[in-house]
């Protein structure tokens, strides 16, 4: 990326969250994950990495996972 594009990199990267209240030790799935920005947590592209895990800890809809 060119030096001006590097400066945006982190707002139009994308994150997974959680897309409602997540448990610990609930399963991560399809149903309470989502991909929205920014792009400062996990990557989109570790999404199969991150499905069928256990939340290690409670999550708020909207957190970063």
């Amino acid at each position: 990326p060119s030096n001006s594009e590097k400066q945006n990199m982190i707002y139009v990267r994308k994150s997974i969250v959680a897309s409602k209240k997540i448990k610990k030790g609930e399963v991560l799935n399809g149903d309470n994950l989502s991909i929205k920005r920014p792009g400062n947590g996990i990557s989109p592209m570790e999404w199969n990495k991150i499905i069928g895990t256990l939340a290690k800890k409670n999550y708020h809809a909207d957190e970063l996972i």
